[in-house]
């Protein structure tokens, strides 16, 4: 039989390959196996090689290790896409290096400049309109934090958007910065398109078979032009705003729903909090270094509930953003009390006895471990005086909940196997591992990271979608450095080749 010939073909027969995820307990031995994939897109045998001929056109595996295809479980896609032209700022280490930065920077098509990824909480010095203004004159300039969560502007952005200052630094958190963000966001289809097909193709590279799109635009009709053009790369969850919810019901649309063969409609999202970073996630104790500033809840308890009835009652789930551990006490309550389904996104900060609800609720806890190393020193320094525990990994595994990892890109990088390192090692660049008795094992992080989640994991088995990845090392004895420097040979969806190295 041939073998396949790039991006785009159909697999017949991986020959030679060694399971290493989910799937592997059911074998009576690792391999190396063949696998069969039927016209369907889906595994029809796995079989010893050289036993029957194979079947279809052939994948040599060559001795590859062989894993269910990779989720990301938290990614905004256009934002994430886009970001790859703007600015970097997630190295600058102060507000004044940062505009000096911006200074420098290029202009967008549209004769603004961008930056994206500072991180201020930590700056020996404050932002201040006067300080951007005075390196950035008159070019409409924004900065956007790295959680999203504010942006910072000179007079000259404030003036292209029509809005006023709210004070001397010419920050601007939690909606008005998403609206700013929603702005710089709305390129032409053709751009945006373009984009995000380059991301999706980078993605796929890494091993990733399908996202959850939390972007904040209208997904449904930008998903439908999408894959009408021929975006094929990924299998994609869209997420719905609180703004859209009456045109999703309107329209008939219902969790699950499919908008094509590789995507379908997912959540209502809803942010309850701000965030560590911008210092608004919603905590039981103050701020480290305020009186009472313990952050704030964007959206009241009872319109939360509210919000989540209307979706229940309308065959939607609910994936609501809660950092603080106030924000996932209420998150947790309104779950109850409604009986929706769902996820909690993000549950960076959790209380000993919110930690079980998640489990017994049946909620997704849906984490993103490279924030614990982003935030570490953040964590340490902002939440000194909280109880709850921060970035609880192994807590909720051992509680029985149901744990998907992703990326909350652009806010880290999409790379399912960086996610896994910080997991399982809670490290990186060689710094010592922090609060290593929350540290995942590999098993339970490489099945957070396919779709079902760490309790309901893809598996390879018979039956199952060929979504696969063929890696070149065994993942489950890779040390920290070996797991972020995986190297994929090759990424299948539905038994088709999405990238082939």
């Amino acid at each position: 039989m041939p073998g396949v010939n790039g991006r785009g073909a159909r697999v017949g027969t991986i020959l030679g390959v060694r399971v290493a995820g989910p799937g592997v307990e059911l074998l009576p031995f690792e391999g190396p196996w063949d696998v069969v994939i039927d016209d369907a897109g889906r595994i029809a045998d796995l079989r010893l090689p050289g036993i029957l001929p194979p079947v279809g056109d052939t994948l040599d595996g060559d001795g590859a290790w062989l894993v269910p295809g990779l989720w990301d479980h938290h990614v905004h896609v256009v934002q994430a896409a886009l970001a790859a032209r703007r600015h970097p700022l997630g190295d600058v280490k102060s507000a004044h290096v940062a505009a000096e930065a911006m200074a420098g920077a290029a202009m967008d098509e549209d004769g603004r400049r961008v930056g994206t990824g500072f991180r201020d909480a930590l700056w020996p010095d404050l932002p201040s309109l006067d300080m951007l203004d005075a390196a950035t004159g008159d070019v409409a300039t924004y900065l956007i934090n790295a959680d999203v969560h504010s942006v910072w502007l000179n007079t000259a952005a404030f003036r292209r958007e029509g809005m006023t200052p709210v004070d001397s630094t010419g920050l601007l958190r939690e909606e008005p910065a998403f609206e700013i963000s929603r702005r710089l966001n709305a390129a032409s289809a053709e751009r945006a398109d373009a984009a995000v097909a380059r991301f999706a193709q980078g993605a796929a590279a890494r091993g990733v078979v399908g996202l959850v799109d939390f972007d904040m635009g209208w997904n449904p009709e930008a998903w439908q032009r999408r894959t009408g053009g021929g975006f094929d790369t990924l299998r994609i969850e869209f997420g719905t705003y609180p703004a859209m919810l009456d045109r999703l019901i309107a329209e008939g649309w219902t969790t699950g729903d499919r908008v094509s063969d590789l995507v379908t409609v997912g959540s209502l999202k809803v942010i309850s909090d701000g965030s560590l970073g911008t210092r608004t996630a919603a905590c039981s104790h103050p701020y480290a270094g305020t009186h009472d500033d313990r952050g704030v809840l964007t959206v009241p308890p009872g319109e939360l509930r509210a919000l989540m009835t209307e979706a229940t009652a309308n065959g939607i789930s609910c994936a609501i953003h809660a950092i603080g551990d106030l924000a996932n006490s209420h998150a947790l309550d309104a779950f109850a009390v409604t009986g929706a389904r769902g996820s909690i996104e993000h549950a960076q900060l959790v209380s000993a006895v919110d930690v079980p609800r998640f489990a017994r609720l049946g909620v997704t806890a849906s984490v993103q471990p490279e924030h614990a190393l982003d935030d570490r020193d953040m964590t340490d320094t902002l939440w000194a005086h909280q109880t709850a525990m921060p970035y609880p990994l192994r807590a909720l595994a051992d509680s029985g909940a149901n744990l998907t990892l992703g990326s909350d890109a652009p806010v880290a990088a999409l790379d399912p196997w960086a996610a896994m390192a910080s997991a399982v090692f809670r490290t990186r660049d060689g710094r010592e591992a922090w609060q290593p008795g929350q540290a995942l094992p590999l098993e339970v992080a490489l099945a957070a990271s396919t779709h079902g989640g760490s309790e309901h994991p893809a598996r390879i088995a018979v039956g199952e979608p060929a979504d696969l990845v063929l890696c070149e090392t065994d993942p489950r004895v890779a040390g920290e450095r070996e797991l972020r420097a995986m190297e994929v040979r090759a990424t299948l969806v539905g038994g088709r080749i999405t990238h082939l190295g």
